[in-house]
């Protein structure tokens, strides 16, 4: 059950990132009352545009961080404060996903200590479900999507700079089915919880 006060936020290493593994989450977590925003790096004009655009669309706050460092997103997570944390796998196949989870993970343990935040953190899905070895990423944590997936596809498709027709259009929809199977729904996006402090979340959803 989301609060009024429930503040969502994504750390991602690319504009897109955000709506395209977790853009449903988002939209769902704004819907219920929740507050969400997307925390990416500077790209340029053009992909910065596509960030703010893709972020309105969910119901999302843009933060552009200029970089993705450690002490750049310790000072996003102290800012933001944060209920609930999404980033990516750190065995993602890409590179810089990876970054971008390595810093959140090397961020966290001083951030909660000083702050209480976040309460929950989760990885999110990769490209078509695999890990850097090529097995399935295990994601546990299923989200019903469903009414909000007409929102993410739109967010994903304002980043029309990207192959997102091709390649990362069907790539969500292939996602999104499969996971929803999983829960006999029609859309959803799936996660793992990220121990902070040694703790886990008690709850099975986000």
């Amino acid at each position: 059950m989301v609060t009024p006060a429930s503040v969502l936020l994504t750390v991602m290493a690319h504009p897109d990132d955000a709506e395209l593994w977790a853009g449903g989450t988002i939209a769902r977590h704004v819907h219920d009352g929740g507050a969400a925003i997307i925390a990416v790096p500077h790209r340029d004009a053009v992909r910065d545009a596509e960030a703010a655009a893709g972020a309105s669309i969910l119901g999302a706050g843009l933060y552009l961080m200029e970089q993705l460092s450690v002490s750049i997103v310790t000072a996003v997570l102290r800012e933001v404060r944060p209920d609930v944390l999404i980033t990516h796998p750190a065995s993602d196949i890409h590179p810089e996903h990876r970054q971008c989870a390595e810093a959140v993970l090397s961020a966290l343990p001083d951030v909660v200590i000083a702050t209480g935040h976040p309460k929950r953190a989760y990885h999110s899905d990769g490209y078509n479900n695999l890990d850097r070895e090529g097995h399935p990423l295990r994601l546990p944590t299923i989200i019903d999507v469903s009414a909000h997936w007409p929102a993410k596809i739109s967010a994903l498709r304002a980043h029309a700079s990207q192959p997102i027709i091709d390649h990362f259009g069907p790539m969500a929809e292939a996602l999104g089915r499969l996971h929803g199977r999983r829960i006999n729904s029609a859309h959803a996006e799936a996660f793992r919880a990220v121990p902070i402090l040694g703790q886990l979340p008690a709850a099975a959803g986000l």
